[in-house]
């Protein structure tokens, strides 16, 4: 089944934060538990919790929670997706006749 357009917007608003990019560039390591984000990145647990709910229902990562903590890691399937993603939408389509404008 193709992708809806808000379930791709839904892949790049995941991108589109500084928060989010940290968040990433932390996880690129391997899973981290959320009390190790919060300290690494000076954030309240309400702003983690905010930014990791758009993370997750992006796809770009997976969550496992243990005890009263939740672990996150970059969710390979999701990462995948989101760069054949990019890949498809900026893609020169060659099938299509150019309509030469004037």
């Amino acid at each position: 089944m193709e992708a809806t357009y808000e379930e791709q917007a839904n892949v790049f608003k995941a991108f589109c934060d500084e928060k989010r990019l940290r968040i990433l560039e932390l996880l690129r390591s391997g899973e981290k538990c959320a009390c190790i984000l919060v300290e690494q990145l000076d954030m309240a647990q309400s702003t983690l919790s905010y930014h990791m709910k758009i993370l997750c229902e992006s796809g770009i990562v997976d969550s496992r929670q243990d005890g009263k903590w939740t672990h996150y890691k970059i969710s390979e399937k999701g990462s995948r997706t989101a760069l054949e993603l990019l890949k498809t939408l900026t893609a020169q389509d060659t099938t299509t006749e150019t309509n030469d404008c004037c």
